[in-house]
């Protein structure tokens, strides 16, 4: 295993708190607002739990997300170099946030006053699992031993093979993000219309495609990783879901029913992506190409 570097990223990740613990990856903290109250999200979710979150939401409970403060990023990123590690930030889409502007210039800061230090910021162009996914593979390589810079090349390279394909059902925080218009929602969630979302190549959410019902759903997913998925026997995907346990682990059925993967992981979308998708929000992600 190779140690005299770190693998940092953010809490939009949503990899669950095993995982980040048994690769060692470095998550920083976000704060998001809910019903006038801040909180921390950490990947233990020692402030609030997701379930917890998701049950505010369904009783009518609003919140907001925002970006991490610069001093965040100075006390964490310095608390790594300071104890003589190197780093690479792989981060949260510039396409939804300026977290990876903000990260670049307090890292560009931190190698004038660490100059013996590798640092490296990438720009994942992911967001939640996608970007879990997108660290989930970095980390792994760097367990096998890749450098520094040989991770960052991988990187750098690899931003478009991390494939998001996300469904969800409550279409008001959509609406609200104005992803979709008010008509769109109140008919869609009248006739059970799911949005099909996905990550575009500046990393932002569009909605892609639609579909009617859990079962079409499903379908959907899952003909997207017959279809772009690569190398498929040979990988983990991941599964995410807004607190709907049940319907993730029918997903996870199906897929294994077709032997199509080597394994799966199933996590809880945080909150805060959740916080922009609702609750019953559904993901899957894995690693190939777009077709």
């Amino acid at each position: 295993m190779n140690n005299n570097y770190v693998v940092v990223t953010d809490a939009t990740v949503d990899l669950p708190d095993r995982i980040v613990n048994e690769l060692d990856i470095k998550v920083i903290p976000m704060a998001f607002e809910l019903d006038g109250k801040t909180y921390t999200h950490y990947p233990d979710e020692r402030e609030l739990s997701i379930e917890s979150f998701y049950n505010k939401l369904k009783e009518g409970s609003t919140s907001t997300s925002s970006q991490i403060a610069p001093i965040i990023y100075q006390e964490f990123f310095e608390d790594i170099l300071s104890n003589g590690q190197d780093l690479i930030y792989l981060c949260f889409t510039s396409g939804m946030s300026g977290t990876y502007q903000s990260s670049c210039m307090i890292l560009e800061d931190l190698k004038d006053s660490y100059p013996d230090r590798k640092i490296f910021c990438v720009d994942t162009l992911s967001a939640s699992i996608g970007e879990g996914m997108f660290v989930y593979n970095a980390a792994l390589l760097k367990n096998e031993g890749y450098s520094i810079e040989e991770l960052n090349d991988w990187a750098i390279n690899h931003v478009h093979n991390a494939r998001h394909w996300f469904t969800v059902k409550d279409l008001f925080h959509l609406k609200r993000g104005g992803r979709i218009s008010g008509v769109e929602a109140l008919v869609g969630t009248a006739l059970k219309i799911r949005p099909v979302l996905s990550i575009d190549e500046e990393g932002k959410l569009t909605v892609v495609s639609k579909v009617r019902g859990s079962k079409k759903e499903l379908e959907f997913l899952i003909s997207k990783l017959e279809e772009e998925g690569t190398d498929l026997a040979n990988q983990t995907v991941i599964i995410g879901h807004g607190d709907d346990l049940g319907q993730a682990q029918e997903l996870e059925r199906l897929i294994r029913e077709k032997n199509l993967v080597k394994d799966i992981i199933i996590t809880k979308i945080g909150p805060i992506i959740g916080t922009h998708t609702g609750p019953g929000m559904l993901a899957l992600t894995f690693m190939g190409e777009k077709k």
